[in-house]
């Protein structure tokens, strides 16, 4: 009966907790919302993606068409008459395939500018997010300061009472004083800190610095870690954007081999003519109509050999550029998922410390009743219960900190 009296009570409390958990996600992931649809750094990277998506509009022309036009101040005479002025026109057109090749380069720069979005995207959600459990620590913190207060006050009234009845010394009642005061102190400069933090929150979502931010009441660490799959970091937006680069060289090359080949051009050019006086023949006065042909030939090829080699170095900076930020992203892991298994260690034993300090407290106000609490101990306890209370607080916070950054790199 006893145990399972137990399992409900099991039960319950994690069906609690799991219902805390729950709404605490939804309430942050509504103020993440709110953080990418107002936050101007995302807007600016969206903006800079349309008009390098823009700009394909731009690749798809063809040379300006060149357009003379040239009055001749010496009429030259020919036998059909005096040439007055010219006319010429000329259309340049680029060779096959290049304007496709400029097309799909500009596209794979738009891909990797795409991928400066999801990363800036992701890295407002980590920023959001631990602000939020920073302000959660700092608000907790202060509850936990303001139930100390509490205390060491009801420590007093009963030091208060020894002293009146020759059962403790008025140096314990002014010691309690005193750690009120130094309690003050901290909750006061807590409270400055959390203005701070709670102007940098209210900044990531875009809006007034002094809008209050509700924050969960209560957080835990849970028994388990939710699942990740460590094989996503392999395709992270900070590693496709190398990808999404070594691409645009590639397109980047295969552009340069088509504007290294021949251009061709069609031309008119149109002169017009004066009739002979006092001539009488047919083309008498005939304007002139010449239809061209050109091609621009690029005999001095040394910038497009050039080019291509710098694309080739550029494609290994890139690989190695990618295989050191996988590196880092790597560590960033490790140390993320170690730093969580610490927080959980250090969580469970502040659990077991609180408990204790609590059984000590106990046995020292049943001291009171018979006589003989001695005071020191009160504050000695009363100072663990504090640093075990911070110290369990610090822990969840650490927690939610660093699994902001475990989903930041595998979160597909």
């Amino acid at each position: 009966m006893k145990t399972l009296k137990t399992l409900i009570k099991t039960i319950f409390i994690l069906s609690a907790l799991c219902l805390t958990l729950t709404g605490h996600t939804q309430e942050l992931e509504a103020l993440i919302q709110d953080a990418l649809k107002n936050s101007p750094e995302i807007q600016a990277f969206e903006l800079k993606h349309q008009a390098v998506k823009e700009s394909i509009n731009e690749a798809n022309t063809i040379p300006n068409t060149q357009v003379a036009v040239g009055y001749f101040v010496s009429e030259p005479e020919t036998r059909t008459g005096a040439q007055r002025f010219k006319i010429s026109a000329m259309q340049m057109l680029p060779s096959f395939g290049e304007i496709t090749a400029r097309e799909n380069y500009i596209n794979t720069l738009s891909d990797a500018v795409y991928e400066d979005v999801v990363i800036a995207k992701r890295k407002l959600v980590v920023a959001v997010s631990q602000s939020y459990y920073n302000l959660y620590a700092l608000k907790k913190k202060q509850t936990v300061l303001d139930d100390n207060i509490t205390l060491l006050k009801t420590y007093e009234t009963l030091a208060l009472t020894a002293v009146e009845v020759g059962k403790a010394s008025a140096v314990a009642v002014l010691r309690l004083q005193m750690r009120q005061n130094e309690l003050q102190q901290v909750k006061q400069i807590m409270e400055q800190d959390y203005l701070a933090e709670r102007t940098k929150f209210n900044k990531l979502l875009h809006r007034d610095k002094n809008k209050q931010v509700i924050v969960v009441d209560s957080l835990s660490v849970p028994l388990t870690d939710a699942l990740f799959d460590s094989e996503n970091l392999r395709v992270h937006p900070e590693l496709l954007k190398y990808d999404r680069l070594y691409n645009s060289i590639e397109q980047s090359e295969l552009l340069n081999k088509k504007e290294r080949n021949p251009m061709l051009g069609f031309g008119l050019d149109y002169i017009a003519v004066d009739e002979r006086p006092n001539m009488d023949f047919s083309d008498n006065g005939k304007d002139i109509l010449m239809p061209m042909v050109s091609v621009s030939i690029p005999i001095f090829s040394s910038k497009y050999a050039s080019k291509t080699k710098q694309n080739a170095l550029k494609q290994q900076e890139v690989l190695l550029q990618k295989e050191n930020r996988l590196n880092v992203l790597e560590t960033l892991l490790d140390e993320a998922i170690k730093q969580t298994n610490a927080a959980r260690i250090s969580y469970n034993t502040q659990v077991n410390n609180l408990k204790q300090a609590k059984d000590a407290e106990t046995i020292l106000i049943k001291s009171y009743e018979t006589g003989t609490i001695d005071f020191t101990d009160v504050l000695d306890i009363q100072e663990l219960q504090l640093k075990f209370q911070i110290s369990q607080i610090d822990a969840i916070k650490s927690y939610y900190l660093q699994r902001t950054v475990i989903n930041y790199l595998t979160k597909q």
